[in-house]
């Protein structure tokens, strides 16, 4: 099974029990509150744009049961997949909430290990956190398409010998790359999920080499609405949420 096949399959009990409250899509995120309270984000994926017509569907979510949109997290509509993510990050809400905080990073340079001539590789560019590692004396080697950074084939070939932790950003489970980058690693690499995609739910990577989730709780819904419609990104979110971690294995 692939990891959205499992965030289904362990998303689909509590789904069946909710309805979708509201679903907005920003230009950087996106966001879905339930019946229940919670509350989940997730990055936007836009593909080319043709037309005025962003999504391939014109289905209503909003008071349907959170089942007919946790649906199309397998899907290959990614605009309907940003939405089911942020939907499984809202089904998994109140458990979010309870996870323990890392609001500098603290906790994620542990796990890794990080410290002077550590190689450390990022897919997906995280300027603050390049910033700490670096600071740390680790080496960096990143990739991220939309930015045109790093070659593809070299970065992928170093991931089973060089790299020694990885930082893998969560829009990576939208596209279905993540399990391709995972199993190119080596036996002895810490992995590190990080972004507001970030889905908080361990059993979802328990037959992968991941070592912890790192995502984020939102904690004024209005807040977090209201940037994600002003297609506002991260810095601004974060002023409406608590970054979270979960250890994983």
């Amino acid at each position: 099974m692939t990891i959205c096949e499992k965030l289904y399959a362990l998303s689909l009990p509590k789904a069946q029990t909710v309805t979708v409250e509201r679903v907005a899509m920003g230009l950087g995120y996106t966001a879905v509150s339930t019946s229940d309270g919670g509350i989940g984000l997730s990055y936007t994926w836009f593909e080319k744009k043709t037309s005025c017509t962003a999504r391939a569907d014109d289905v209503e979510f909003e008071g349907e049961s959170a089942t007919l949109l946790l649906e199309r997290i397998t899907g290959k509509d990614m605009l309907a997949r940003s939405m089911a993510m942020a939907l499984v990050n809202a089904l998994n809400y109140e458990d979010a909430l309870r996870f323990p905080e890392d609001p500098r990073n603290d906790r994620l340079i542990e796990l890794l290990g990080i410290e002077k001539g550590r190689h450390v590789s990022m897919v997906g560019y995280f300027g603050p956190t390049i910033q700490l590692l670096e600071k740390k004396g680790a080496t960096v080697e990143i990739i991220d398409e939309n930015r045109g950074l790093g070659e593809k084939d070299v970065f992928f070939d170093r991931l089973s010998s060089w790299t020694e932790a990885l930082i893998l950003t969560s829009t990576a489970l939208l596209n279905d790359t993540a399990e391709g980058i995972l199993e190119r690693l080596g036996p002895d690499v810490k992995t590190v999920i990080l972004g507001p995609s970030t889905p908080m739910i361990a059993g979802a990577f328990a037959d992968f080499p991941v070592h912890m989730l790192a995502g984020i709780a939102p904690i004024r819904g209005r807040d977090v609405f209201k940037t994600v419609c002003h297609g506002l990104g991260t810095p601004a979110l974060m002023k409406s949420c608590h970054k979270k971690y979960l250890p994983t294995g």
